[in-house]
């Protein structure tokens, strides 16, 4: 074993999930999604509580596991999650009723994100999170750069590709949307980004505030 990918296990094996979102990572890979990882989630609760996230949106539900790390980092804060999956909302609605998540707090909708984020408000959230298909992810964090507050944050996982976008030999399409969105972002004047390698990656995004 590397040195890395004992990093990677070590990581693994150190985060404790919450009981209630362990329950909730059971359902989702029950009917096939494929929920982020502990660590993963792990920061993404940091980085909520970090910013004092009261206003959330996840594109893509994943059976409702991020949302819920992302209400345990921040748990005044209201989530709206969107997914064209009519079956992950309906698990991450149970998930949510078993964690006692007031309804109030959530806001499901099903649809193509394509269609709904044009419709949302600018500036007006504090971390968007997005975990959908990676043929539109830039797009997707483009919609998301527009929708987050000053200092807020766009959180994308999965960046890595199972160690894919490190291989110069992949030219897949999953891979190269994922290293175009990385140098993009890493080369924009207007946005500050850190990628972090633990578990399947996670790349964290903010506007660079003006002078």
């Amino acid at each position: 074993m590397g040195d890395q990918e004992a990093i990677r296990r070590f990581a693994m094996e150190a985060t404790v999930e919450p009981e209630h979102i362990a329950r909730a990572r059971a359902h989702a890979l029950e009917i096939g999604a494929a929920p982020v990882s502990p660590p993963v989630g792990a920061q993404c609760a940091v980085l909520a509580a970090a910013t004092g996230a009261l206003n959330i949106v996840e594109i893509g539900t994943g059976g409702g596991v991020s949302a819920l790390w992302l209400l345990h980092g921040s748990p005044r804060a209201t989530l709206t999650t969107i997914d064209i999956e009519p079956e992950h909302l309906a698990v991450a609605r149970q998930s949510f009723a078993e964690a006692k998540v007031p309804p109030a707090r959530a806001r499901f909708i099903t649809g193509r994100a394509a269609d709904v984020l044009p419709r949302m408000n600018e500036a007006s959230y504090d971390i968007v999170l997005v975990d959908a298909d990676a043929d539109g992810v830039i797009d997707y964090v483009e919609h998301g750069l527009r929708l987050v507050r000053p200092g807020g944050m766009v959180l994308v996982p999965r960046v890595l590709a199972g160690g894919a976008v490190a291989d110069p030999v992949r030219r897949d399409d999953v891979t190269r949307a994922y290293r175009t969105l990385i140098r993009e972002t890493q080369s924009s004047p207007a946005v500050l980004g850190a990628l972090s390698i633990v578990g399947e990656g996670l790349l964290q995004l903010t506007t660079v505030p003006r002078a």
